[in-house]
């Protein structure tokens, strides 16, 4: 059987497709497994032990820049898929895609599997499915997997990555050059989307001072570049920029790309970070992770996108991170400090 996964959203939502991949190529070992994913997101799985292979299409869109010619790059890939006689193409997602949908239709495969509320495309699916109204994004996509007769795993697989020795002497560089060592810190991270979901910069200091006093554990403060309205990326230099006018001797600043922000997550005693991609990839690291989210009834949920992993948790406030009491965070964040991870469990 030939199998085409589609996965087009953001780098924390494809780590959070790593489990689905596991199982089905756990469940069907003789099957040959492609994904397809956009230039922004398919390095998160381009080691992936249960992809046979991998097909990346440039994105048209980034930000406000149109690339013409990445609309004919993705056209001529559509023609090569399609003599690829894909037995199934899939819509890796745990709700209603429709561009994901169309790329699926798109391949021609025997079958074609989504989630799909909307009438016209229902009818072009062989199985359409209906989004799950309750269930976390992982569980989602491994719901998708049921039309191929493989069953929902009888226990928790977590998302999984694999860093590159490339960034994990990056971090033991860095590290070293601040006369730190690995496990000896404390990544706290900004990078939410959504405001109410950020730390403030009083609170940072708080829990940093904290960190020092009871734990005599640093902190490495971690956050995107950028001003907050830049329209590729926004950034959290404007809120980063109040915590190092203290110049805390015991808080270094990472202000850096992503790829060796993960090598100092995965040296770390465990992180800190509000809703995003970060939180995920830490949420699989090591020293786990503890999520901030806040008001769930108009925002994504932690139900559906709070990390997993053997060391991961999750703060949820009412309406904003800053109404999370710091009594509360320490008692959460000295759990995963002190938790041990049996040596059989593979992260």
């Amino acid at each position: 059987m030939k199998i085409l996964i589609i996965k087009r959203d953001k780098i924390g939502d494809m780590l959070l497709t790593t489990p689905m991949l596991q199982h089905l190529r756990r469940s069907l070992p003789s099957a040959e497994i492609h994904l397809l994913a956009n230039d922004y997101n398919a390095w998160v799985v381009s080691n992936n032990p249960n992809i046979d292979r991998l097909w990346v299409y440039p994105r048209v869109r980034i930000g406000r820049k149109i690339r013409l010619t990445a609309a004919f790059k993705q056209l001529w890939q559509i023609l090569q898929l399609r003599r690829e006689h894909f037995d199934v193409a899939l819509a890796a997602g745990g709700e209603e895609s429709l561009r994901a949908i169309r790329r699926a239709l798109r391949v021609g495969a025997k079958r074609v599997i989504a989630y799909c509320d909307d009438e016209a495309l229902k009818n072009q699916l062989t199985d359409p499915l209906k989004a799950p109204n309750s269930n976390h994004e992982i569980d989602r996509m491994l719901g998708l997997l049921i039309p191929l007769g493989i069953p929902l795993p009888a226990s928790p697989i977590y998302p999984h990555y694999d860093l590159p020795a490339v960034w994990h002497q990056f971090a033991v560089n860095w590290v070293t050059e601040r006369n730190l060592k690995s496990n000896t810190y404390i990544v706290l991270g900004l990078g939410a989307r959504r405001s109410n979901r950020q730390p403030t910069p009083q609170q940072v200091l708080r829990w940093c001072a904290h960190f020092k006093e009871r734990y005599n554990l640093t902190t490495v403060f971690m956050w995107t570049p950028g001003k907050s309205d830049n329209p590729l990326y926004p950034g959290d230099d404007d809120i980063a920029q109040p915590v190092l006018d203290n110049h805390v001797p015991y808080i270094h600043p990472f202000r850096g790309p992503i790829m060796p922000a993960l090598g100092l997550i995965w040296h770390a005693r465990t992180s800190i970070f509000p809703d995003s991609g970060f939180m995920h990839f830490a949420a699989a690291s090591p020293g786990g992770v503890l999520g901030l989210f806040a008001a769930s009834r108009s925002s994504p949920s932690p139900k559906q996108w709070g990390p997993r992993g053997i060391k991961a948790d999750y703060l949820e406030a009412e309406t904003t991170v800053p109404d999370i009491s710091d009594a509360e965070l320490y008692q959460r964040i000295e759990k995963l400090i002190f938790r041990r991870v049996p040596e059989t469990t593979n992260l």
